[in-house]
């Protein structure tokens, strides 16, 4: 009888870095919690004299969705820092609200606090983790924020022990895209660009971002914005084809 051996696939990289919202953590009902979370935190002392029907609740929020989304995106393109950002949407939103503009720090700190416990997941996005650390890739976090808050919320949604390292933009002192960030990630794990594979969600930070750093990557397009010319994936499980 010929013995039978089993030979595993190679391991095409050594590590793949994961972005975070939109990615692993569902952005908007995050966004919609802590937003719910640090009104009610704040109504009784700023907000007497505002109706908080449930209509208007969501008439706020389309608002202050709405200016955080267009700030982010300048941010992507380089008209602003994230650190500037987390400052000039409160504020802006607070105004454009009607709010006591003495609000806008309560509003901000109460936001933060919130946005810390957050951590609605994108579907498959444990299972994904799972079977990527079973294989025996290293991973890593790679996101624009604060660190201790999105450390905070991988914890809360029992995905931070699949992390190797965290590498959060506040914490590495460059925002994605900047080719500065991947660079010191790279340092950071000691790895060469060919052996990692970047994922996310944005194609501005996350794909044309890491490629000038020379790190492969892998658009997760869950709203169907693919040209065609990168590698992408609808589903996050869909990655496990590719590693």
């Amino acid at each position: 009888m010929v013995p039978f051996f089993f030979t595993q696939t190679p391991m095409k990289y050594k590590a793949i870095f994961l972005d975070i919202d939109d990615t692993l953590l569902d952005y908007i009902p995050c966004c919609r919690e802590a937003f719910d979370q640090s009104v009610e935190a704040i109504k009784d002392e700023w907000l007497t004299d505002e109706r908080l029907t449930e209509e208007r609740m969501d008439t706020l929020f389309n608002l202050f969705f709405a200016i955080s989304g267009r700030l982010f995106s300048e941010a992507k393109h380089g008209l602003h820092t994230i650190a500037e950002v987390m400052d000039l949407y409160p504020q802006e939103f607070v105004e454009q609200a009607g709010w006591p503009i003495a609000s806008v720090d309560p509003f901000k700190h109460a936001f933060r606090e919130a946005w810390g416990t957050t951590h609605t997941l994108v579907p498959e996005a444990l299972e994904t983790l799972q079977a990527l650390q079973n294989k025996g890739y290293r991973l890593f976090a790679a996101s624009n924020s604060f660190g201790h808050l999105q450390r905070s919320r991988l914890q809360h949604a029992g995905l931070l022990p699949f992390f190797e390292d965290t590498y959060i933009s506040m914490d590495i002192g460059y925002d994605k895209p900047d080719v500065r960030f991947y660079q010191e990630a790279l340092r950071r794990c000691g790895l060469q660009p060919n052996e990692v594979l970047m994922v996310g969600d944005s194609m501005t930070t996350d794909i044309i971002g890491a490629q000038a750093a020379g790190i492969n990557t892998c658009f997760f397009d869950r709203r169907g914005e693919n040209t065609g010319s990168h590698l992408a994936i609808t589903h996050l499980s869909e990655l496990l084809e590719f590693v």
